[in-house]
């Protein structure tokens, strides 16, 4: 993923603080030799005190094959995209029609290693975490071995530990366009109100008020 000076987050909490509210991904891994690459779906949970992410997935998946020696993973997460019309970014004094169309996003990468938790005991502490994560007020049993309603569901999923070894994140908001072409942006966007412009906004006024604040 390229990353311009721009478009890179202002500190660690741009993108820990986005990622704690966009917890579902793209876990892309390996394949296992003759097979192509996969590609898998999942809801997660970022620590960043631990630099992990947790996730569990159903046994019978072919991704426990394609892990099997090949533990390097990447987990992707893109939200809070828009396209954006050409006019839109005409400089000032530039013919509208010779702006260049883009696309708004943000975007974290995770560079992991992948463990597999088989233990019982293990896999209930996961799942536990991850319950406190996505239901945090509750209002489902304690996950244990063992112990109804779900340890004899256990044996049906593994766990995943991802042990985070790099970041790459990307907020992708006319960052190196001219204050006047921003505004007229973000005006549009509010005026258009379709999927995901809302967000786009609320990201690129958030980071011109940031550069803003720390110009000289």
């Amino acid at each position: 993923m390229l990353i311009h000076p721009w478009d890179a987050p202002t500190d660690d909490a741009e993108w820990q603080d986005w990622l704690a509210a966009h917890d579902f991904g793209q876990l892309a891994v390996n394949g296992a030799p003759g097979d192509p690459p996969m590609v898998q779906p999942t809801h997660f949970a970022y620590d960043p005190a631990r630099r992990e992410v947790i996730t569990h997935l159903a046994r019978p998946n072919p991704i426990w094959r394609a892990l099997e020696g090949r533990p390097a993973v990447l987990l992707s997460v893109v939200d809070d995209y828009a396209f954006i019309p050409g006019p839109w970014q005409a400089e000032e004094g530039e013919p509208p029609e010779h702006g260049v169309p883009t696309s708004f996003y943000a975007a974290v990468q995770l560079t992991c290693t992948a463990h597999v938790v088989d233990d019982p005991e293990a896999k209930a502490a996961l799942l536990q975490r991850q319950m406190g994560h996505f239901q945090p007020e509750g209002g489902s049993a304690p996950v244990a071995a063992g112990q109804a309603p779900y340890g004899r569901q256990l044996s049906g999923l593994r766990g995943l530990r991802l042990e985070v070894l790099e970041v790459r994140a990307k907020f992708k908001y006319a960052g190196k366009r001219s204050e006047a072409v921003q505004r007229r942006i973000g005006e549009r966007l509010a005026e258009r109100n379709g999927p995901g412009d809302a967000a786009a906004r609320g990201h690129q006024e958030r980071r011109r008020a940031a550069r803003s604040a720390t110009a000289p």
